[in-house]
């Protein structure tokens, strides 16, 4: 009878141990070696970071296509590394979590220093591979608020405008409607500092996939603008809640 549990702890301690190693190998894996001898596209994963209002924590936002597999988390260890050698990323083992109810994706990680980021995923047997994203969660924390012009002249169409360029190093806007419970209605882009529901006139990226449906007088919508920096950090956020009228 001792022998026998002996052998199941000994058994359980095996599997303990195999999987805390398997945890280590994982998370030790460099991007370099991951793609070694795989196609690859880089910047075909739309994807920023912001810092959180609240907590300070870095959120990683990214637009995964139809289909896309395996999603990936990368980082540096610090932000003087050269972002353009995969050696220096490693992968973290973040859960990612569902933003506007899994349109999007968002890792959300603490981190004391500033780094560089690459989401990854697998798609039509391609690794798929964002731009480097630059924290700045210390040197520039995002700043969210609710500065938003909401033009209403038209009717059903809202007219959304912001100041341009509020925070310094702005490269491009990304602009979400979303409904009371917060399923996207429209992704768009825009140099811009203005965007019309819908009006595709001036976007220079839409990952909208299905015709937007029309606006519900006296319903609730929310509007999110994210105001992104050259090396992917979202320097600014807008949050509004608002009622078509």
């Amino acid at each position: 009878m001792n022998k026998v549990k002996y052998i199941i702890i000994s058994f359980l301690t095996l599997v303990s141990c195999s999987d805390s190693s398997d945890d280590v190998a994982l998370s030790s894996i460099t991007l370099e070696s991951y793609i070694k001898g795989r196609t690859i596209e880089t910047g075909a994963v739309i994807a920023c970071a912001a810092s959180d209002k609240d907590s300070g924590e870095i959120l990683t936002f990214y637009y995964p296509k139809f289909g896309a597999l395996n999603v990936r988390y990368y980082e540096t260890d610090k932000v003087e590394l050269d972002n353009n050698d995969f050696s220096n990323y490693t992968r973290r083992l973040l859960n990612s979590t569902p933003f506007f109810n899994g349109y999007l994706g968002k890792f959300i990680q603490e981190s004391v220093n500033e780094k560089w980021i690459i989401i990854t995923y697998e798609l039509d047997n391609e690794i798929k591979m964002s731009n480097p994203i630059r924290t700045k969660q210390i040197s520039k924390p995002t700043v969210w608020n609710e500065d938003v012009i909401i033009d209403q002249s038209q009717s059903r169409m809202p007219n959304f405008s912001w100041q341009d360029n509020a925070f310094g190093d702005n490269a491009i806007y990304f602009q979400v409607v979303s409904d009371a419970q917060n399923n996207l209605l429209s992704g768009t882009y825009t140099l811009d500092n203005h965007f019309q529901y819908y009006d595709t006139s001036n976007l220079v990226l839409n990952i909208t996939t299905k015709t937007p449906p029309n606006l519900i007088l006296n319903n609730t919508y929310n509007f999110t603008l994210m105001d992104v920096s050259i090396d992917n950090w979202v320097n600014g956020v807008i949050l509004k809640t608002f009622k078509i009228e």
